[in-house]
């Protein structure tokens, strides 16, 4: 044995019994085999090898030698799937999510508590909050949007108190020809009105100063074509209680009229009219003469009198507001102001 081959033993060869193609690889090296004298054995078809897991093909030439060795790729085994996997039903797709709102948080905010004690407007509130004006059960909160217990008692500094005092309402008597809001073409506001001039002096009023028409606005609208009582303040509160949407203050007015009034024209101006598609609260209504009617309402549609008039009949041509709520316009002369007083509660 030569060195190159050292160390390594090569397997006896195969016998015609242990290997089917032994003859036909000598016939094709040229070689014999031990066991040549062996009858010839009908060799395997070429499709069916002995070995299962890779096929051997070896198909015969024309001049009877056979091809070169050949690898065909085994076939993987396919699964089969039994019926009831055929016929088992789809799982049930798992239930979405179900939402659960958060809960609605506890108390109820410090700012509306105050607007409902009367203690100042929501507005005002949060600036006494900002600035640290403001305690609750003893303990100072300054958070915007606190929520408190509505029982809780609640207090304010003195700067509070004193800020408050500068919220000046007045009480004018508007003539015909001024706007109560938003100024018209050709037309005046009624708060060109406020000065020192045209103020009313009573005791125990402060100095008029000129800061004291800023933020002053209307609570409330009087009519170009009409006069009487007109409110201006700069407190949330009172504008609250004029004008707020659960404000059923009183408000008088005397109106002269001309026409004749419809059969039970009196009675549906006390109950009965609407205006743009919505009923009208129920009013006080009386007859004082043939050209006058005295009328108490508790709200305040734009031109209300005048278009209920005109419902039944009669034509308004003259309008003047004489009370609100407990505050009379009195002896106030036309065109003059003067301070609601500290006593005088709408």
């Amino acid at each position: 044995m030569s060195g190159k081959g050292r160390g390594k033993t090569e397997p006896p060869p195969a016998t015609a019994a242990e290997d089917p193609w032994a003859k036909w690889r000598s016939e094709d090296t040229g070689q014999k085999t031990e066991d040549s004298q062996l009858p010839a054995a009908k060799p395997p078809p070429i499709d069916s090898p002995p070995n299962r897991g890779e096929g051997l093909a070896r198909p015969p030439r024309l001049d009877g030698t056979l091809s070169p060795l050949k690898k065909t790729a085994s076939r993987k085994p396919v699964p089969v799937r039994s019926p009831s996997h055929q016929t088992r039903a789809a799982a049930p797709k798992p239930a979405a999510p179900v939402s659960v709102p958060p809960l609605a948080p506890a108390g109820v905010r410090l700012a509306k508590i105050m607007s409902e004690r009367g203690l100042c407007s929501r507005r005002e509130a949060d600036v006494w909050i900002e600035r640290g004006w403001v305690w609750v059960d003893g303990e100072p909160v300054t958070t915007l949007g606190a929520r408190i217990d509505p029982a809780a008692e609640i207090t304010i500094s003195r700067e509070a108190e004193r800020d408050q005092q500068r919220q000046v309402t007045i009480l004018l008597h508007k003539p015909v020809g001024y706007v109560s809001g938003q100024p018209e073409p050709d037309c005046q506001p009624a708060v060109t009105l406020i000065s020192a001039a045209n103020q009313m002096r009573q005791a125990g009023d402060p100095p008029f100063k000129p800061w004291m028409l800023r933020g002053l606005a209307p609570a409330g609208r009087l009519d170009i074509d009409s006069t009487g009582l007109l409110v201006l303040t700069r407190d949330g509160r009172i504008a609250k209680q004029l004008i707020g949407e659960d404000s059923a203050i009183e408000k008088e007015y005397l109106v002269r009229v001309s026409g004749d009034m419809i059969a039970g024209g009196l009675e549906r101006l006390r109950h009965g009219l609407e205006l743009d598609g919505k009923p009208l609260k129920p009013a006080w209504v009386k007859q004082l003469n043939a050209d006058q009617l005295h009328f108490i309402l508790k709200e305040g549609k734009k031109r209300q009198i005048r278009r209920m008039c005109e419902q039944v009949g009669l034509c308004v041509i003259g309008l003047k507001r004489v009370r609100i709520g407990k505050i009379r316009l009195g002896d106030l002369p036309l065109g003059h102001w003067r301070f609601l007083r500290a006593d005088e509660r709408f």
